[in-house]
């Protein structure tokens, strides 16, 4: 697709990053066939060969209206298109690139403003747990529409004890929401990888990995969280000889895993971000080094049908598409995955299901409904904020997989 650029961006280093980008695609149209979007409706500019054109508009100095930033916003950034092209379009970079440009001509309505402030900067602060909480308590009184976002709170585990000072090590990332919304996501990882003889050390001075904001526009402020990460890990990493950067959530482990790429032009960081994310992994890639050491302790008292889904971020982001279920079924356990769209999205995609909650819920029902076939006992994922999302439109428990992990192995 040749794009022939305006006067304002010839010599932009972004515009010209797009303009390649854009060069790829052969309009074939494949990734509209695995758009969430496109399926829901049905607009040829909610796809993503819809969206690209009207990026290379706004790169050869078209009009940009409301209209276009409404498409590109109603993207989930998904990815499966990337999964799907034969071109290998980089899709996600190009559609941020296009956001930031049109952002940058045209001017939120104030309830979106408001609405996208709110969102990235109350989850990413230190009242956020606090409120969580209160939320929580209140949530008996609660309007429906909120219950549904404030689930009950979880019955706490043990604390996982402190590893072996000879293990192997890892960082492990703490996070925004995760630790308030579901900390015992992160305890079970701890307990798990301990049982595989692996040693967790959580930094207190880490926090967001720099997704939220940045898919929320705030491109200067994702890149500060990714830098207070690198400033809080890079001491950490030759001192006690860190093998691995890991998360528990599969959208963290992405970001993590493109520092390099986001602050390849910053002199300060560029080296420290590449180290970074040379070491990035997702707690799932953790699970053949730990397979050995597992497999004797693992006892079920009974058989239970479990249903995974695999959140975007893990198979279309990382390409770890298939690696959580066939490792669990190397341990002996039972899990399968939707016999039809296991790969389109849940809904979730971060701040998605607040912004635009009507796809959301109907992508939420769409994905329940082929798990519901499969009449799982539990529902398992690997993103908080996928099963944040699922939960509230199922009885059916929803986990991510390390917590059903560390329920079904037997102490020494």
């Amino acid at each position: 697709m040749q794009t022939h650029l305006s006067s304002e961006f010839i010599g932009a280093a972004d515009a010209k990053e797009a303009s390649a980008l854009l060069n790829r695609c052969v309009h074939c149209g494949f990734c509209n066939a695995t758009c969430p979007t496109y399926q829901v409706l049905g607009d040829e500019l909610d796809g993503p060969r819809g969206r690209i054109y009207l990026i290379k508009q706004v790169l050869e100095g078209s009009d940009v209206t409301r209209s276009t930033q409404q498409h590109l916003d109603r993207c989930l950034t998904c990815l499966n298109c990337e999964s799907t092209c034969p071109s290998g379009v980089e899709y996600g970079r190009l559609l941020e690139i296009g956001r930031q440009l049109v952002d940058a001509r045209v001017d939120r309505q104030p309830a979106d403003k408001v609405a996208r402030w709110l969102l990235k900067e109350g989850l990413t602060s230190a009242w956020f747990g606090p409120l969580w909480r209160l939320g929580q308590a209140l949530r008996p009184i609660l309007p429906k529409r909120f219950r549904n976002k404030v689930p009950a709170r979880a019955i706490a585990l043990a604390p996982p004890k402190s590893f072996q000072a000879d293990a192997p090590k890892v960082l492990l990332l703490q996070g925004c929401v995760q630790p308030s919304m579901l900390p015992n996501i992160d305890d079970a990882a701890v307990r798990v990888l301990d049982a595989a003889g692996i040693g967790v050390i959580r930094v207190g001075d880490t926090g967001c990995c720099g997704a939220l904001r940045t898919h929320l526009g705030d491109h200067d402020g994702g890149l500060h969280d990714m830098r207070r990460n690198i400033d809080a890990w890079d001491p950490m990493l030759a001192k006690f000889n860190i093998f691995a950067v890991v998360s528990s959530a599969s959208a963290c482990a992405l970001a993590i895993k493109n520092y390099g790429h986001a602050l390849v032009h910053d002199s300060e960081y560029a080296e420290k971000a590449a180290r970074v994310s040379a070491l990035a992994c997702d707690l799932s890639e953790l699970l053949p080094r730990m397979q050995a050491a597992l497999k004797p302790r693992i006892r079920l008292k009974s058989i239970r049908r479990v249903a995974f889904h695999p959140p975007c971020t893990l198979q279309h982001g990382q390409r770890l598409r298939g690696g959580v279920e066939a490792a669990l079924r190397g341990l002996g356990l039972q899990v399968d995955v939707a016999r039809s769209d296991s790969h389109l999205c849940c809904g979730s995609a971060g701040a998605y299901s607040i912004l635009q909650p009507q796809i959301a819920l109907e992508l939420r029902d769409r994905k329940l409904q082929q798990l519901s076939l499969l009449e799982p006992q539990y529902i398992l994922s690997a993103n908080v904020g996928c099963i944040h999302h699922l939960q509230s439109g199922t009885a059916t428990p929803v986990k991510h997989w390390i917590e059903w992990l560390d329920e079904v192995l037997v102490a020494n």
